[in-house]
């Protein structure tokens, strides 16, 4: 996958089967514009479609991950903001919900490499990936509220099933920041690493993980998203099909056969 983008504030850079991902507008902070958020769009819905692409680490330069909105332009009324109340939620559903979709939809596992700060549209941007790793720099926070403003982009609905209401809710109202450490604590993050090794790190995992056999790694992924939102009954038929498809299959097969030499 090679950038298409003048100015690239989003690039792209391919590890075999692993995507990374990765802002690059380190002086804003790399904030959520309208141009940041058009590319990350794009750059989404076209991994959905590549095949090659098992894994995706989405990442950013400079020392934050994401900043959220552009306090200039919320000032200003400018980009994201300019205009009347249907123009801006109009360009809020055209762009950034873009993003929402695409990694809410997508089949390959994804992995936020937060470096950083992370805040508001920025926090929400890493709550939708599938796995979360924070360099013991990391901070989380959901801090519309400072602003006079509510998630725009979906973050609400991530935050609470993944930390439950009461957090989600205390994260909200407070606009508290969050540090690596109870970050892992609530289940933001998986894992904290030394800033040193993050990057090396998440780049093992991410080749781990797109070494799994596709077919069944898509439904993997898509069984334990389902599963979190379903009755058991439901879980389990999900299962059972899923089970069935991948057991009668021969990527199933190729890889017991491969399985069972490797261990002679």
């Amino acid at each position: 996958m090679t950038d298409i983008f003048t100015p690239a504030l989003v690039r792209t850079d391919k590890a075999g089967p692993v995507l990374n991902v990765v802002l690059d507008a380190p002086a804003e902070g790399n904030a959520m514009t309208v141009a940041m958020t058009e590319q990350l769009a794009e750059v989404l819905e076209r991994t959905a479609v590549d095949k090659s692409v098992q894994c995706m680490v989405i990442r950013s330069t400079g020392k934050h991950f994401c900043t959220g909105g552009n306090v200039k332009d919320m000032r200003e009324g400018s980009d994201l903001m300019a205009g009347s109340v249907a123009e801006v939620r109009e360009r809020l559903q055209a762009t950034l919900h873009r993003v929402t979709r695409a990694l809410a939809t997508i089949e390959i596992p994804t992995i936020a490499e937060v470096n950083g700060m992370a805040i508001g549209a920025g926090c929400d941007l890493a709550l939708m990936c599938d796995i979360r790793v924070a360099g013991e720099r990391a901070r989380f926070a959901e801090s519309f509220l400072r602003l006079g403003l509510v998630s725009g982009i979906g973050g609400a609905w991530f935050l609470t099933r993944l930390v439950g209401p009461a957090k989600a809710m205390e994260m909200t109202l407070t606009s508290e920041f969050i540090d690596a450490e109870e970050a892992l604590a609530h289940g933001i993050v998986s894992r904290v690493l030394p800033q040193e090794r993050l990057a090396d790190e998440v780049a093992a995992l991410a080749a781990r993980i797109a070494s799994t056999p596709p077919i069944a790694l898509r439904m993997a992924k898509r069984l334990v998203r389902e599963s979190a939102r379903s009755e058991l009954p439901a879980a389990l038929e999900m299962a059972a099909s899923m089970q069935a498809i991948l057991l009668c299959g021969e990527e199933h097969k190729a890889t017991v056969t491969a399985f069972l030499a490797n261990a002679r």
